[in-house]
């Protein structure tokens, strides 16, 4: 029988608030905690801090604060990735951040989600355990590719990839892959140009 995590890991529904979840968020908040009440310019700390704490960091990345992530080890960033204040990163499943990225403020990146049918997104063991958390989610990554610029207050859902060099308007909800070299925006967003690379 396989456990919440490996149900997790491979994406089937799962109940997030069993032990190991719960452990992981309590060092994942441990983490922000310290992450965000440390000063801008103090620059190696963070830099310590973030290498311990995320899944893997690349060399000149800056991460704005404040920043909110669910478990932290979930979040892999390649180098030259600049991430501006106030982002959030739900990283139930991996977010993958690849080099020469620009995040705005105020991006969320959700890996969460839950069954639309109500029958199917109540957790049937909750009246007997219900310590459990009372709806069933599945975990599904997100990969922002090399070289892309996210808009400030775009909201990136579950399961979404964003190809290589592609620009997204502030604002804009991306519900479905962007492929590479384009410009995006709007909700749910759309593909409006493509970027011809000289």
């Amino acid at each position: 029988m396989k456990s919440e995590f490996e149900k997790q890991q491979s994406g089937e529904l799962y109940d997030a608030h069993t032990n190991i979840f719960k452990l992981f968020k309590k060092e994942a908040n441990a983490f922000l905690m310290e992450y965000n009440s440390l000063p801008y310019n103090d620059a190696k700390e963070r830099r310590d801090l973030l290498v311990r704490s995320l899944g893997s960091i690349g060399n000149h990345v800056t991460i704005g604060t404040p920043f909110l992530c669910d478990f932290a080890r979930n979040i892999h960033i390649g180098n030259k990735v600049s991430v501006n204040m106030n982002c959030s990163f739900m990283d139930s499943a991996e977010i993958r951040i690849d080099d020469e990225t620009m995040i705005a403020p105020n991006v969320q990146i959700y890996t969460g989600t839950h069954p639309i049918k109500l029958s199917e997104r109540l957790n049937p063991q909750w009246q007997t355990h219900n310590e459990q958390h009372f709806v069933m989610t599945r975990a599904l990554p997100v990969h922002i590719s090399q070289g892309c610029w996210i808009g400030g207050g775009t909201i990136i859902l579950p399961g979404v990839t964003i190809g290589k060099g592609s620009v997204i308007g502030a604002g804009s909800v991306v519900v479905k892959n962007i492929p590479d070299h384009v410009v995006a925006v709007g909700n749910p967003c759309k593909v409006i140009k493509e970027i011809e690379e000289n």
